[in-house]
């Protein structure tokens, strides 16, 4: 609906005040006289007229929107499967344009066509949600101010706008893989939605090494996705989980994707990500897991790719290849850092080391820091059993 209002306004605070009001209308309307027989039309139709009535109100700047109206059409089609993906990938790339910062396209980009609440957003990029806020706030100014055609960047265009396309898509999968706050672990809607928009470029850009790359990456997290829990939703760690479940197809299909990128030249992180994951599947047991060679991959991901995310899944590794020790040592040098201040993981890292070395009265008080940083009920029922575990 957003995107096909988009192309009426050209303007994304008006297509989402359209929006909106169309919802309200539709809240009125129905309880009065029923829901429509393709509601989904409905509200797409009403969402464009408003916007219609908007840019009507606005004749006084008429030079400057006279490009932008389109004929009232009252007979639109019910969006479909085929016009749909089309509309999304649009808007990502008019989100992801050059003129602003990579972090503002992104984020940008997961609020308006992704959906995804500012606080949570706001975790992704580890700052607060008011924070958040300001830069959506300030990244569509820009836009509006610069005039940014709604339109898919031209073939020579593209390579600029990839990157942050493909971080959206990955950040968007995180986002429901683990959701940041409310009952449920993992977010289907989402998660499912990431799939749908890589398979998607995978098809407009089949040679990219790094789209196939992050394809193949969804698709293993993906083919785990139904073990990640038990039958009353409790969260299970990797070395928990029933591999017998996991779909072999979609970790095949993956595995392709990820030789075929290697192959054709150097990785670059999406690719080295996927290649971990693929480690991490392909494993027949958890004690079975190539640890040195997943290793070796996180540090030509850490090269490329100096983030301290990546440097605390690293240390991870290095404990199963070196040891807690060693590993204790990177996450402490992370913490002092400060990089990572409020990140749940890197308590909850710190603590399941300390536990491994026997210190377990440090690994509580480890846990309990990341209990208090997690908002999702699943996290914090595990967090909580291990801080009970600690003191019996």
């Amino acid at each position: 609906m957003l995107a096909a209002t988009v192309r009426v306004t050209r303007d994304l605070d008006a297509a989402e005040e359209a929006v909106q009001d169309a919802y309200v209308q539709a809240l009125r309307t129905w309880a009065r006289d029923g829901v429509p027989e393709r509601p989904g039309a409905w509200l797409t139709t009403v969402a464009r007229r408003n916007a219609l009535n908007v840019l009507r109100r606005r004749q006084t700047f008429a030079t400057k929107l006279a490009l932008l109206l389109e004929p009232e059409n009252t007979e639109m089609p019910e969006p479909d499967t085929d016009t749909i993906p089309d509309d999304r990938l649009r808007l990502i790339f008019v989100c992801c344009h050059p003129a602003l910062a990579q972090e503002a396209q992104v984020a940008l980009t997961l609020r308006l066509v992704c959906g995804v609440a500012t606080p949570d957003i706001g975790q992704a990029f580890l700052v607060a949600g008011t924070t958040m806020a300001a830069r959506l706030t300030r990244a569509k100014k820009k836009i509006a101010a610069a005039r940014i055609p709604y339109a898919v960047p031209s073939a020579d265009e593209l390579p600029e706008r990839v990157d942050a396309v493909l971080t959206v898509i990955h950040l968007l999968y995180a986002t429901g893989h683990t959701a940041h706050s409310g009952e449920d672990l993992v977010r289907d809607d989402l998660t499912a939605r990431a799939l749908d928009l890589a398979r998607m470029l995978a098809l407009l850009l089949p040679a990219d090494r790094e789209v196939a790359g992050l394809l193949a990456l969804l698709l293993v997290h993906h083919a785990r996705r139904a073990t990640r829990t038990d039958a009353r939703g409790r969260l299970l760690r990797l070395e928990e989980q029933d591999r017998c479940t996991w779909d072999r197809e979609l970790i095949a299909e993956a595995d392709q994707l990820v030789v075929a990128a290697l192959r054709a030249g150097p990785p670059g992180r999406f690719t080295l990500q996927a290649a971990i994951a693929a480690l991490h599947a392909q494993a027949p047991s958890y004690a079975q897991t190539d640890w040195p060679q997943i290793l070796r991959l996180y540090d030509e991901l850490l090269r490329i790719w100096p983030s301290p995310v990546v440097a605390l899944n690293r240390a991870v590794v290095v404990s199963m290849v070196d040891g807690p020790l060693d590993a204790l040592a990177e996450v402490e040098a992370l913490e002092r850092d400060g990089r990572l201040a409020g990140y749940r993981y890197l308590p909850a890292t710190k603590a399941d080391l300390l536990h491994r070395l026997g210190r377990d009265a440090e690994a509580a008080d480890a846990y309990r820091a990341a209990l208090a940083l997690s908002d999702n009920a699943a996290e914090q029922e595990f967090l909580a059993g291990r801080v009970r575990s600690f003191e019996r």
